[in-house]
């Protein structure tokens, strides 16, 4: 097995390969090449996903991507990397779960997971401005199949995991043409899991439950804007951001990022939590590798380190361990 990791900006030099350090414990026969990605790499090179980078993502088929640090202005000749290499490598479906775990801020009952549709919506990146900068538009894009295709990852997951329903949410009372058409083909798709059920809401519903009563989600299906937004709200129930992992998936590769972004703040101090980098990783293997054993070690070993109260400076919010030292209890709790 190879897997390419790619460290990013700011803490991912931290975190991820803290990662690694935990997927070689347990797969010692795994090979590791590394690749640049990034806006650092952008800044030197005005490359920000260089070729070399999308050869080696697509030949390993597993990919590790850090945080990238992306300005919220344009910048001529940049786009997102990891966006781009989403695209590049034609991984359809973005899984972010959420579920408790043992740190102040995270909330008992939760258990979700939002099945995100990765290819379409808004980020399709189709967008000008006219008169003279004062207008900008942007074009959303739906598909019978990009849905068709997400929809049924979403039932698959939900009867493989022995999760009782899928929640579609779009704002289809709005954008009947758009949202409205991944509501009607997500039902369609649904007659062929009868044994999950199946409900709808707004997005601003979904919203308001996210934040009320998060423990009312089981899979959350929705198109590519909407996932990115609710993924975030829901992190919150599970002790933040910075403990978030996601996996995108495709039908040939698959890249294991956290939902975090490069933290510039705390960069460079060794304080990052590495867990939703590792909770990453452990996705990798569950869902692409096919090694459910080794995922639930690694899950295993996270709960017991957090439930111990072994905490980095970040999630304590006060003096605690290391990014390293984090890293080497998650190691030694792996049996």
């Amino acid at each position: 097995m190879k897997l390419c990791v790619i460290e990013g900006d700011g803490i991912g030099h931290e975190v991820v390969p803290a990662a690694v350090r935990v997927l070689r414990q347990l797969m010692p026969g795994l090979e590791v090449v590394s690749a640049e990605a990034g806006w650092d790499r952008f800044e030197k090179t005005g490359e920000a996903l260089p070729e070399d980078t999308v050869a080696l993502a697509k030949e390993a088929g597993a990919v590790l991507f850090g945080a990238c640090s992306s300005p919220s202005y344009p910048v001529a000749g940049y786009s997102s990397p990891i966006v781009s290499l989403r695209k590049r490598m034609e991984t359809f479906a973005n899984l972010r779960p959420t579920r408790f775990l043992p740190v102040p801020t995270a909330r008992a009952g939760v258990d979700l997971v939002v099945v995100r549709e990765n290819t379409e919506d808004l980020y399709i990146g189709d967008e000008h401005t006219e008169d003279a900068g004062d207008t900008g538009t942007a074009t959303k894009r739906i598909t019978r199949a990009a849905t068709e295709r997400i929809a049924h990852t979403a039932f698959r997951l939900a009867r493989n995991e022995k999760r009782r329903r899928v929640t579609i949410v779009h704002k289809g009372n709005v954008l009947p043409q758009t949202d409205g058409l991944f509501r009607r083909v997500a039902y369609e798709v649904a007659k062929d899991y009868g044994d999950i059920e199946t409900d709808e809401l707004l997005v601003d519903t979904a919203a308001y439950w996210m934040v009320k009563d998060p423990a009312r989600f089981d899979v959350v299906l929705t198109p590519n804007l909407y996932g990115d937004i609710l993924s975030d709200m829901a992190a919150a129930w599970g002790g933040g951001l910075g403990l978030a992992p996601a996996l995108n998936i495709g039908a040939e590769v698959a890249i294991a990022e956290p939902i975090h972004g490069s933290a510039p703040d705390i960069a460079g101090q060794g304080i990052a939590n590495p867990t939703a980098v590792i909770l990453s990783a452990s996705m990798l293997a569950r869902h692409h590798w096919n090694k459910p054993a080794i995922a639930d070690r690694i899950d295993a070993a996270v709960t017991a380190a957090l439930s111990r109260g072994d905490y980095t400076a970040d999630v304590l919010g006060v003096n605690g361990m290391s990014t390293d030292e984090f890293a080497d209890i998650i190691c030694g709790g792996l049996g």
